[in-house]
């Protein structure tokens, strides 16, 4: 009996997402091993890995399919998942004047760095792919900046291992900086949420200094993963106007002669992908509809492994190789992302403080 098409993809993809299920398990238990590494830092350390090693080309090959399924898909359904840890309710309790320093924090860094990878000339979407992961939400929101650009792997591969070098210092920077600045537990969860980029590195670093710097950190940190929607919707503006106007020139130069040659307009992508249209529709439905620990944890442990396993495969896409030989100025503008979003973010803390604001009280 012959297979049809959508079977022999179905088994054609078997082999990479075994793979990255597997990788999953392995970094849950480094996780469990060395609490101070995050499990979805793992999952990108080991797609690294993988690539380093020395397999035949066959078994690449092989695995391929199954784990750009993992990059592409199984990442957005993580992040329609996140939703469900985001309740608008908590989000309100932070008060009018932390929310505004958060969404400020989140604007001003992504247009900072994105205007700084375009000044470096960062090949493709990275400025913008670096801009999303280092202001809103690390990985995930790589993850969205590219299915709303439609952004090549190579474009969302190196922002993801930048992002997941950075949140990785942190868990170590950050805690010793504390008693040099003068912060107490909640200022220093407040300043981890609002700067570090991954959920997971947020929680291993906040961790360190109790259950209230954690409790500030984790809603600090889900307030930036709000501003994900809104960002992709604005960046989404942002990147039409400037195709129509590449599209304009290009006919005025006489590049696109429709007269001669059946020229079709490429098709935009959407300016709110579906599935953060999604991630929106589990804000809500979290935020005004009763739902059950049980639910919720299911939701979690669901999020956990589709990022991981989307992770993974973008962590097998990055050639060390090629990101010694290009990634310099990609590096740089990652670090100097990174300084600025703790600086500014360590300003707010302090506005917060002099304010006498009681979230952090």
């Amino acid at each position: 009996m012959n297979s049809t098409p959508t079977q022999t993809a179905f088994r054609r993809n078997i082999p990479g997402l075994g793979l990255a299920l597997g990788a999953f398990g392995l970094a849950l238990l480094i996780s469990f091993l060395v609490p101070a590494i995050p499990t979805l830092t793992a999952c990108v350390v080991l797609g690294i890995l993988f690539t380093a090693l020395p397999w035949r080309n066959s078994v690449r090959a092989e695995m391929k399919p199954g784990l750009t399924i993992a990059a592409r898909r199984l990442l957005r359904i993580g992040v329609v998942l996140l939703g469900f840890k985001l309740s608008l309710v908590s989000i309100a309790e932070l008060g009018w004047l932390v929310l505004g320093m958060i969404v400020a924090i989140v604007v001003i860094t992504f247009f900072f760095t994105w205007g700084l990878g375009r000044m470096l000339r960062l090949p493709g979407q990275q400025p913008l792919m670096i801009a999303a992961g280092f202001s809103i939400c690390g990985a995930s929101a790589v993850g969205a900046m590219a299915g709303m650009t439609r952004a090549k792997e190579s474009d969302t591969a190196t922002p993801v291992a930048l992002v997941t070098l950075c949140g990785t210092l942190a868990i170590a920077l950050l805690p010793a900086l504390r008693p040099l600045i003068g912060l107490d537990t909640a200022e220093f969860g407040m300043w981890v949420g609002a700067s570090v980029h991954d959920v997971g590195q947020v929680v291993a670093t906040a961790q360190i200094a109790g259950a209230t710097a954690l409790a500030v950190a984790v809603v600090v940190k889900l307030t930036r993963v709000a501003m994900l929607a809104p960002m992709v919707a604005l960046a989404g503006i942002v990147v039409a106007r400037g195709d129509r106007k590449t599209a304009a020139a290009a006919d005025a130069a006489g590049t696109l002669e429709a007269d001669s040659v059946d020229v079709k307009p490429a098709k935009r992508p959407a300016i709110l992908p579906l599935f953060v249209v999604g991630f929106l529709a589990a804000v809500l439905v979290r935020t005004f509809v009763p739902l059950s620990d049980g639910f919720l944890e299911v939701a979690s442990y669901g999020q956990e492994l589709m990022l991981g396993m989307a992770l993974f495969g973008l962590g097998a896409a990055i050639s060390i190789g090629n990101l010694i030989r290009t990634g310099g100025r990609s590096l740089v503008v990652a670090l100097v992302s990174w300084a600025f979003i703790a600086l500014i973010s360590l300003g707010a803390v302090e506005i917060a403080r002099a304010a006498g604001v009681a979230a952090l009280g």
